[in-house]
């Protein structure tokens, strides 16, 4: 059985997603633990509210280095809504404290274009040929709550022998294309919620787990 660690490290409500791992057969430690966190089969990362503020309590858990250190012997990391975004560069919300993002890919967060926002609901996304993270729910609906996200993705593709591990990126719309999803090796990320998703959700949080 797989061990995931749901990082605690201040960030909102993550009872849910603990229940969901549990549901798909993950054993599921809900701790801000550096060790644990280094330890497990795989890391969940919220995030919920202020991205400047999530990356705030993520630093000071030490969860930059915990990610880092991860990706950096291949052991996967699933980052969700908030904590997808701070993967990026950095983020245009408003903030009395202005944080740095983690740079694992390039880009900015911005507001989105769309007439009313937040984007609050189910909505379907388009991923991309080969994905394993949709595998089975590739035209299934997920839960987005949000008012930010990366609208342009600008990492260049690699090319000749690399080109088969380019990064996997999802798609969603409101009022404009956005970043719904990405897969990177073992680095995973989605804007919505896979534990609020219903059984859409769970199934991606499966595929997930299964693959650790």
């Amino acid at each position: 059985m797989a061990h995931v660690v749901v990082f605690d490290y201040g960030s909102g409500n993550v009872h849910s997603a603990v229940r969901a791992l549990e549901h798909v057969g993950a054993e599921v430690t809900l701790t801000g633990d550096r060790r644990l966190a280094l330890e497990s089969d795989g890391l969940f990362v919220p995030g919920v509210g202020n991205f400047h503020a999530c990356l705030a309590g993520l630093r000071a858990a030490d969860g930059p280095l915990v990610i880092e250190t991860r990706l950096a012997g291949g052991r996967p990391v699933l980052g969700v809504c908030v904590g997808m975004q701070v993967l990026f560069e950095g983020s245009q919300e408003p903030t009395a404290s202005p944080q740095e993002g983690l740079g694992e890919w390039p880009g900015t967060v911005a507001r989105l274009r769309a007439e009313v926002v937040p984007h609050m609901g189910w909505s379907e996304v388009e991923p991309p040929s080969g994905t394993r993270l949709f595998a089975g729910v590739e035209s299934e609906r997920f839960y987005f709550v949000h008012s930010y996200a990366v609208q342009d993705w600008v990492m260049e593709p690699p090319t000749g022998a690399f080109a088969a591990v380019a990064p996997k990126v999802t798609w969603a719309d409101h009022g404009g294309r956005f970043v719904a999803a990405v897969e990177n090796g073992p680095l995973s990320a989605t804007q919505f919620h896979p534990e609020k998703s219903g059984d859409a959700g769970l199934a991606l949080l499966e595929n997930w787990v299964r693959a650790l």
